[in-house]
């Protein structure tokens, strides 16, 4: 099937023509003809396969009859759970209205209220948002909903996890009831399902891939290691294998300042971005990391959603998520648009159990090796599940001088904390009387 055959006018496919479209992915091909006949969807869709290009296209060719904007007025929502993601969805907009002529706004928080008002003065057509600031605008009568046609719940899970029910419940509240509302989410929950029957009305169910299943694309692979060694195998993974634009997750933002200044010592070229930094901070740790300025790019799940880099080869857990679910969305950054990805996962004992979680919810057991080099503590390997069977037969070499290959001077070892108590015997007493 091609673009022209499930109905985009010229303009349009001229413009996505430009930008390397051949023809539509599953999700484009099964949800653009639904958007413009006007149907409620609910779609489920893993991130990287033109889920943006699905209801976007649609939704400018829909626009195209140019009605004037009362002041404040808006005609078409699109809402995201974070900035990132938000400012990624108008950088793509834009793209695609190369050809067209319909205006573009982004209200997100960490941008003044009062310029955003100034943008919304004259109404516009296409607004994308988060829902805390879409939330802060309706409450000040800073935005018109009367004239909404198309309302977009995008990464529908992500913002029922980061807790946006209630912003989402009052925003649903202000619109009128004729509107086509579009719902995406990249699994099938329970949550999910119950937000679908609060805003959608006789939808479309569009479902490119089995229920909370990972790309097939991805190789994934689990490397047992302890706790107080993940540093070290983690700074000998990408120096032994020369990587070159990895991107690494953990699961707290302490955790993750501290392994950046860690692979630092090391010699690569590390950064990280997660909720205490600045926007225009984060944007341009994440604009560095894209040129590949930035060997690692190391964040937590909620700064995560805007990365949106094509071909990024690996991903690295570090650390495992608190929700299951989120291992689909880490790993998720890599094998997108058809490309072959990895996705590593440096597991140690405390995450065991967690692990057993991910693995019955994508139906996958994850082959688990050790690197020489790096082996568990003997005393815990009976705590893992059996390793021996899955060992690879080759091994990389063992690091003699630094944890990246080939470096002099350094340490093997992760630096610890100095324990006055570690070595000393504690002097035993006989109580008597209890």
């Amino acid at each position: 099937m091609s673009f022209e055959k499930i109905g985009l006018i010229k303009p349009i496919r001229d413009a996505i023509s430009e930008l390397g479209y051949t023809e539509p992915t599953p999700i484009q091909d099964r949800t653009i003809g639904l958007v413009l006949a006007k149907k409620d969807v609910f779609a489920t869709a893993q991130t990287g396969t033109g889920k943006t290009a699905a209801f976007m296209l649609p939704i400018i060719q829909r626009l195209r009859d140019n009605k004037p904007l009362s002041p404040k007025a808006v005609r078409v929502i699109v809402m995201t759970p974070t900035r990132e993601l938000a400012m990624q969805i108008e950088e793509e907009t834009k793209k695609y209205l190369k050809y067209m002529d319909s205006s573009v706004a982004l209200l997100v928080g960490g941008k003044s209220l009062e310029a955003q008002e100034k943008q919304l003065e004259n109404g516009i057509d296409i607004l994308i948002a988060t829902p805390g600031r879409l939330r802060e605008h309706i409450i000040k009568k800073s935005i018109d909903l009367k004239h909404l046609e198309i309302f977009v719940i995008d990464e529908a899970d992500r913002m029922l996890d980061m807790g946006f029910v209630t912003d989402i419940r009052l925003i649903h509240a202000e619109l009128q009831r004729r509107h086509q509302t579009l719902l995406f989410s990249a699994t099938y929950t329970d949550k999910v399902r119950k937000l679908s029957r609060l805003v959608l009305r006789k939808p479309e169910f569009v479902e490119t891939a089995r229920q909370n299943k990972t790309i097939d694309a991805i190789n994934q692979h689990i490397y047992l290691v302890d706790a107080d060694r993940k540093a070290a195998l983690l700074s000998f993974l990408i120096g032994s294998k020369n990587y070159q634009q990895v991107l690494v997750f953990t699961k707290t933002k302490k955790s993750a300042d501290i392994l950046v200044e860690e692979l630092k010592l090391d010699g690569l070229k590390a950064d990280v971005i997660h909720g205490d930094k600045t926007l225009a901070q984060r944007n341009k740790t994440l604009t560095k990391f894209k040129k590949k300025e930035l060997h690692v790019l190391v964040a937590t799940d909620i700064a995560s959603r805007g990365i949106d880099i094509e071909q990024l080869p690996q991903v690295i857990n570090y650390e495992l998520p608190t929700v299951a679910e989120d291992y689909v969305h880490r790993i998720g950054r890599t094998g997108r648009a058809g490309h072959d990805g990895e996705a590593i996962t440096l597991l140690d004992i405390n995450d065991k159990e967690q692990m057993k979680v991910i693995e019955r919810l994508i139906h996958v057991k994850i082959p688990r090796s050790e690197i020489e080099g790096f082996e568990v503590d003997i005393t815990k390997k009976a705590t893992y599940d059996d390793i021996k069977s899955n060992r690879p037969k080759k091994v990389y070499p063992k690091p003699t001088h630094s944890r990246i290959a080939g470096e002099k001077g350094g340490t093997s070892k992760a630096p610890q904390k100095k324990n006055a108590r570690v070595g000393k015997k504690r002097k035993t007493t006989k109580r008597s009387g209890k």
